[in-house]
């Protein structure tokens, strides 16, 4: 591996009906210049346009390389399959990004220094905003049944209390904050911690992928950290919100459950130390 390509970026991007707000992340990736050196969206069987809108881009940009897919295959089977391409191109790093996200050069820029700095980070996330410019919490607590039991409640004060145990306790020190788990609208992180971790766990349609993903860097002797600096900013869906009784909530309760066993705790993950 080259010095430059120590610092290049491969982005992973998923799109699922997304030709709304898909042009403006793929634009933002493509403006960081040197910095990226492919670009692979994975389409989940988009029916609403947006084949025609990334295909139009690519066809002007070499870098975006668009894999599509015949139907929803859900986040973790389709970003493996960017992310396989993405271990063997040569970068020195990966970002996983959401469609609805707008990147900037020195979001990224600030998550790969503190990677560069700490070989103990193994996954960085940079601080998320609201396009108003609120700021989303990012970085969390690893999910308990306590927590998801509280956020389930329809009742307001014992949802806030469930988004408070949520909030990571560890202090912010020189920018940087270990947290549990980081949601995966952005994650930036070198290509050794995807050879030592491995891909996502393709047993889970669509959450707690991330949890379940930053448990086993943990435990692989590594930390996620959250990068308090440049924000990048985040449509923040929330698909699992919309209806009470959906596809998505089942798929979100099936993947708590195989996270629940697979990782044999309840209440108390023991990671990271509080």
């Amino acid at each position: 591996m080259t010095s430059s390509s120590l610092q290049s970026v491969s982005f992973v991007v998923l799109t699922w009906n997304s030709a709304s707000y898909v042009r403006e992340c793929v634009e933002s990736v493509l403006s960081l210049g040197g910095l990226l050196q492919t670009l692979y969206v994975v389409d989940n069987g988009s029916s609403d346009g947006t084949l025609g809108v990334l295909s139009g881009i690519a066809a002007r940009d070499r870098r975006l390389r668009v894999l599509p897919q015949p139907e929803n295959l859900g986040t973790t089977v389709s970003r493996n399959i960017a992310l396989r391409l993405a271990l063997e191109d040569g970068s020195g790093y990966v970002c996983v990004l959401d469609s609805d996200t707008v990147v900037s050069r020195a979001a990224v820029e600030g998550a790969v220094a503190a990677l560069g700095a700490d070989p103990s980070i193994g996954v960085a996330g940079p601080t998320l905003v609201s396009p108003e410019g609120s700021e989303q919490m990012s970085g969390r607590a690893l999910p308990t049944l306590g927590i998801k039991l509280r956020k389930a409640c329809p009742i307001g004060r014992v949802q806030a209390a469930g988004e408070g145990m949520e909030r990571p306790a560890a202090p912010v020190v020189d920018g940087v904050q270990d947290v549990g788990y980081l949601i995966s609208a952005c994650w930036v992180m070198p290509v050794s911690t995807l050879r030592r971790v491995g891909l996502l766990d393709e047993h889970i349609f669509y959450a707690p992928e991330d949890a379940d993903f930053c448990i086993r860097v943990w435990r692989s002797g590594l930390r996620c950290v959250r990068v308090h600096g440049e924000p990048v900013v985040h449509l923040y869906q929330r698909i699992s919100k919309r209806r009470l009784v959906s596809r998505m909530n089942l798929e979100h309760v099936k993947g708590l459950a195989r996270y629940f066993l697979k990782h044999r705790y309840l209440f108390n993950p023991g990671i990271p130390p509080r």
